[in-house]
Parts: structure tokens; sequence; C-alpha cells
């Protein structure tokens, strides 16, 4: 059997993807700010079921653009988040990009108190004296945590991107958040992951930039 590929130079690859995107997108509106965040998950992962599982607290992209361009945190669950997010543009800004997971003192101290390392990560980033873009797409637990700390009191972030996923408590800790009065992006259900929430926060690198990637 041969298989015919289209003809496609390589700077044009991404471009041809957003069309087809937006044309099997179809009669779908989202407001301007939100559709290119929309557009961005599913070209990371061609999964179109992002086009109703997203959900954005009211401003909450103009927001994070807002904070990303006075130079904020960006802190992950994962240093595979953390590794796709673009480091350039982010510290153009004045920002870097942050993960405690693999942190020594905080792999103690979740043994010696029985919790997870992403719930003690969710307390480091408390304590940072700066503003910050929690970006969590892996552990319930980190996203929960923090649920807590804003509950408390003892965390601000400019914005929440929830996005984790999987099956124990996943589901549950993005209802949770959607409750919170702290602007958030959430993917409802099971699916997410550190890629998604990566490739949020750079869909609003990208607007923060006016376009720039490095």
């Amino acid at each position: 059997m041969k298989v015919q590929l289209q003809k496609v130079a390589p700077g044009e690859i991404e471009a041809r993807s957003m069309e087809i995107i937006r044309s099997e997108l179809g009669e779908r509106t989202f407001p301007p700010e939100v559709l290119p965040v929309v557009k961005r998950v599913i070209h990371t992962t061609a999964d179109f079921d992002y086009a109703d599982s997203l959900v954005f607290s009211p401003g909450a992209v103009e927001k994070g653009v807002a904070a990303l361009r006075a130079g904020c945190a960006i802190v992950t669950d994962t240093q595979m988040a953390r590794a796709g997010i673009n480091k350039r543009v982010l510290e153009s800004f004045g920002g870097e990009a942050l993960c405690f997971m693999s942190d020594p003192d905080v792999a103690r101290e979740a043994r010696e108190r029985g919790i997870t390392r992403a719930a003690v990560s969710m307390e480091r980033a408390a304590r940072l004296d700066r503003p910050m873009i929690l970006a969590l797409g892996n552990a319930p637990t980190a996203l929960v945590r923090a649920c807590e700390l804003v509950e408390e009191g003892a965390l601000r972030p400019e914005l929440i991107v929830g996005v984790p996923v999987g099956f124990v408590n996943v589901v549950e800790s993005k209802e949770l958040l959607l409750t919170e009065p702290v602007p958030h992006i959430v993917a409802r259900g099971r699916k997410g992951g550190s890629n998604v929430a990566a490739c949020i926060c750079n869909a609003m690198l990208y607007l923060a930039s006016g376009g720039r990637r490095e």
C-alpha cells in the first residue's frame, strides 16, 4: 500500500496544522483571547475534546499574559512541564520557570510527613516572595494543596493552570479549583498532562510577546 503524503515546507507545517484545527472546529466560537490557547492545546494533543473541556475563569488569559509580561515565575509540578516552557521568552520578561519536585529537602519532608512531594512543593511555592503562575499538569495532590493554601490565604497566585491527568482524585481536584476565587484555566475530566500545562503557558507567552518565540 502506497501512502500519499502532503508536500508541506518545514516552515509551513505549524501554520497548516492551525488551519486544519480552525477548520475542524467548525462554527464553534471562542473569545478572541481564549481561542489561541484552545488551538495550542489541540495542536499539542491532537485531541478536540479540549474544545469542550477547557474552562477559563473570567479574564484568566488576560491576567496570565499580564503576569508574564510583569516577570512572574511559573511553578510547575513536574520537571517535564518546566522543560516544555519557552524559557527564552519567559526570561526576556524577567521571569523564570521553577519546579521543586526534585529538591532533596522536599523529598525528605514529604517522607517525614507522609504526604506527596507535590503537596510539599506547593507549600514551597507559597513561600516565594514574588508573583507566580502555577502550571499543574500531573499531580492532583499539588492542585488540592494549592487550593487549600489559597483558602488559608497563604498562596495568592496570579493564575492556576489546573490540568492534571489520571484517575485518582484528578476530576475532583479540578472541580475543587473551579470553586476557588482565583483566576484559573482547567481541563475538566481525566485528560491533561505536563505537556498540556506547558503548552498553555507557551500560548500565553506567545500572546505576551506578540508572537515572538525566541
